[in-house]
């Protein structure tokens, strides 16, 4: 049978259809038709009884896709992601607003606390940054907190960004990251497997949360308290398969005890971004992705060489320790710029630094 994408809108709202009860046949179907093939008794009673439905919402989707940069994404299209037929219950449908795409990219998933600390906030624009500069797209569920922080990091990089959310596509949730969102869907992609008009709901979150890590190569846990839900995704993550990376922190602070406790658990210690991409670089001669994939994969390992501006940078800070404002006085850069920068080759593993505001170079440039 020639399938619609109404035919799909109303398999992903008919009530008893969702992804855990047809997982089983999305996994050997490539299309409806396959679907149906497959289905048998009670289950194919269902899909058909949905296929016959009418409903004034299937209208609402329809619009909702009319829109410029609107997409369903279904089982067996170009842009549904390889690595989500691998989980146990992938989903029906995605819908996209933005660069449809990146699904084919190799994307790193950065996750954290909603209540960050400075330092957190800093670590996960600064690792989202160098990370998208390097190739691999930054996805995240656009949360409040280090979500946030590492999808601005990605966009000042290079816009490279995913947002898996809990509602529908024509929600944004907080209503505070309204701007991001409008960004993220202008420089990105944001995803959904809800239906337009699905409003928030705790138990969508979990299931963001699973598509979050099953996207992605690995998940890199930024902050967390240890009952973050970030240790869900990364659970959720090593369940997948996929690698789990956490940031180490003070042993007194509460948003370091999640991330200690992955570390404890057997997650990767991660001091700099360049430990990530040494850890995926090797593993895409075993993965199965497209081509414009393995090319971006391959320029992980040769990308991170440093422009202009911090090669000079690391010139004036030289082997022996200096203090920031000697570096300041001796660039043609701000106070914050010199920061930002610091901060950057910190997490590149380039400078070290030490107590009383010293810094030096650790490595090669």
């Amino acid at each position: 049978m020639e399938c619609s994408q109404q035919d799909w809108l109303k398999l992903v709202r008919f009530p008893g259809l969702g992804a855990g009860r047809l997982s089983p046949l999305i996994k050997e179907s490539r299309n409806l038709s396959d679907l149906l093939q497959q289905s048998s008794g009670k289950l194919s009673e269902k899909l058909h009884q949905a296929l016959n439905s009418e409903s004034a919402e299937i209208d609402q989707d329809m619009k909702w896709l009319e829109q410029d940069g609107h997409n369903l994404v279904v089982i067996g299209d170009k842009y549904y992601p390889q690595l989500l037929y691998q989980i146990d219950d992938p989903p029906i449908a995605l819908f996209c607003q933005g660069q449809t795409e990146l699904l084919e990219l190799p994307q790193l998933a950065i996750v954290g606390s909603r209540n960050p600390s400075r330092q957190g906030v800093e670590n996960a624009r600064a690792f989202a940054r160098f990370l998208a500069e390097s190739g691999l797209v930054i996805t995240s569920g656009m949360a409040l907190g280090i979500d946030t922080s590492a999808h601005q990091g990605a966009l000042a990089a290079s816009g490279k960004t995913i947002a898996v959310i809990g509602t529908g596509p024509d929600r944004v949730y907080p209503a505070s990251n309204y701007r991001l969102a409008h960004e993220i869907s202008e420089k990105g992609l944001i995803i959904s497997e809800f239906s337009p008009g699905t409003e928030a709901k705790p138990g969508h979150f979990p299931r963001r949360n699973r598509l979050i890590s099953a996207l992605s190569l690995g998940t890199l846990v930024v902050e967390a308290t240890l009952k973050s839900g970030s240790l869900i995704t990364a659970r959720l993550a090593l369940e997948q398969g996929r690698e789990v990376f956490a940031i180490p922190g003070s042993i007194h602070s509460p948003q370091s005890k999640g991330c200690h406790r992955l570390i404890k658990q057997g997650a990767k210690l991660v001091e700099n971004a360049q430990d990530i991409i040494d850890e995926l670089s090797a593993m895409f001669s075993s993965l199965s992705i497209t081509d414009q994939a393995s090319q971006e994969a391959d320029s992980l390992i040769s990308s991170s060489s440093l422009d202009q501006d911090y090669q000079q940078l690391l010139d004036i800070i030289g082997w022996e320790p200096i203090l920031v404002e000697q570096i300041v006085e001796s660039s043609p850069f701000s106070a914050e710029e010199v920061s930002s920068m610091l901060l950057l080759l910190e997490l590149q593993g380039h400078v070290s630094s030490a107590p009383g505001g010293f810094y030096c170079r650790t490595g090669p440039a």
